[in-house]
């Protein structure tokens, strides 16, 4: 089985994938951003890192979804391989940061790679607020985020609003997290994990529209 939490950077992923494996006895698998080459550079000049930070991520998250369809363990991933094209390569494309040339490069990389991919059973969003996802990357005070702007953040909220509206490769499960502690409140961690169970032996209640594939050339900045 394989289950996979989404949401902007700072929404709380990885500190629900830890709690739910926890919980349900599942493996994690995370994204790679320890020991990422590209990482702090990008955010010091998205225009010159875009392209290959964003290659970096999509060959990890591949290789993790192959991980995945050849166990039979129940795994928790954190984050999607969807959210590198539709939302972080898209959002740098119509902004500006990253060439025509370079996306098209890497959106048929991308659509290579999902003749073989299967999408998770389950996919739970976490959607938050800009002052939730600032506080949160400020308090977990990592150095290369530092250079991160509201605009954004702004910016692929939009992306993750559009993505989640238009999905149905699978399950999926939309938790607003903006007045959730599930780290410090049992109470809110419980919600969660009921609304999980709730999701994997029923249909959620929140099911978006097909998935569609952005346009290369639709709406760029």
């Amino acid at each position: 089985m394989h289950i996979a939490v989404t949401g902007n950077i700072g929404a709380g992923k990885t500190t629900l994938a830890n709690k739910l494996a926890k919980h349900f006895g599942w493996e994690v698998l995370y994204e790679a951003v320890e020991g990422n080459p590209y990482l702090s550079d990008f955010y010091g000049d998205m225009e010159r890192w875009a392209f290959h930070l964003q290659i970096y991520f999509l060959k990890s998250r591949y290789e993790q979804v192959m991980q995945i369809q050849k166990s039979n363990k129940r795994i928790i991933q954190d984050r999607t391989i969807y959210e590198d094209a539709y939302i972080f390569a898209l959002n740098l494309y119509q902004s500006g940061v990253m060439s025509e040339n370079d996306y098209n490069t890497y959106k048929g990389i991308f659509d290579l790679m999902m003749e073989t991919v299967k999408a998770p059973d389950l996919t739970i969003y976490l959607k938050a607020g800009m002052p939730k996802l600032m506080s949160q990357i400020k308090k977990r005070g990592r150095d290369f985020e530092s250079n991160i702007s509201e605009d954004y953040l702004r910016s692929l909220n939009v992306h993750y609003d559009d993505f989640t509206k238009n999905y149905k490769a699978g399950k999926l499960l939309v938790l607003d997290v903006n007045d959730l502690d599930y780290l410090s409140n049992p109470e809110d961690l419980a919600f969660v994990i009921q609304s999980v169970d709730k999701a994997l032996l029923y249909e959620t209640p929140q099911m978006a529209e097909p998935l569609t594939q952005p346009s290369l050339f639709d709406n760029k900045a």
